[in-house]
């Protein structure tokens, strides 16, 4: 087991920034603190949490330092206050600290290559031993479309879905033909373009993507039984 404590010295003995930011949810959410964030539960706060996320990649994509570290609080306070709530909430009993327990043994059993005796030359070689350690981790899942959030955006879900095709061989990305596009600029006024294309026309762009994805879905569920009909091994690829 790779030992990752630290000593004290190297801990420090006065509070990290951290811990006062720990405190002060305690603080917020406890006797004599604030009554709307006493009220607030994990279905409440959805909205905030994708609001904060949004608000970091634009900080990301157009931003500058203050920008990030303003965002990046934002979002950390979301998972703060989600893991104070559990560890008040019977039959959840969990805290930040279980939260960082749990990532932190997940990451380290997620690269072997760093933390134990696995090697790995390229990202290639870490992206196959990858797979291999997710489909040990999660037997229940048998298609590579298990894990996947439908609630992500139209055109993340579609990239993430031709993804999928590729590895199971369905799709060829790199095959010629399609919208060849150079940068992202490019692309970028291409797909504005079809959107406007498709309000003048009193079309729902985001309803059309997201129903051609699902018939891709299908497509690919019926590819991974007719593979798995044929005793090919299935690649049941998981991302989290």
């Amino acid at each position: 087991m790779t030992d990752l404590s630290f000593s004290s010295a190297e801990a420090g003995s006065q509070p990290t920034k951290l811990d006062e930011l720990v405190a002060v949810m305690e603080r917020l959410r406890g006797p004599g603190g604030c009554p709307w964030d006493a009220d607030q539960t994990h279905e409440s706060l959805v909205q905030y949490l994708l609001e904060e996320t949004y608000e970091l990649i634009e900080a990301i994509e157009t931003g500058n330092r203050d920008d990030m570290i303003e965002e990046l609080g934002d979002v950390l306070y979301q998972v703060l206050f989600h893991s104070d709530i559990a560890a008040h909430t019977p039959g959840e009993d969990f805290d930040i600290q279980d939260v960082a327990e749990h990532m932190t043994q997940k990451m380290v059993g997620r690269h072997p290559h760093v933390f134990g005796d696995r090697k790995a030359e390229t990202a290639d070689d870490v992206v196959e031993f990858w797979d291999d350690l997710k489909r040990r981790e999660k037997p229940s899942r048998t298609s590579v479309l298990d894990g996947i959030p439908q609630a992500m955006p139209s055109l993340a879900l579609a990239d993430k879905l031709l993804g999928r095709a590729q590895k199971v061989g369905l799709l060829e990305l790199g095959a010629a033909g399609g919208v060849q596009v150079e940068s992202e600029d490019e692309l970028g006024s291409l797909l504005l373009a079809i959107v406007a294309s498709a309000k003048a026309q009193g079309l729902d762009a985001e309803r059309a993507l997201r129903s051609t994805l699902r018939e891709l879905q299908g497509e690919i569920r019926e590819y991974e039984a007719g593979a798995a009909d044929a005793g090919i091994i299935g690649i049941a690829a998981v991302e989290d």
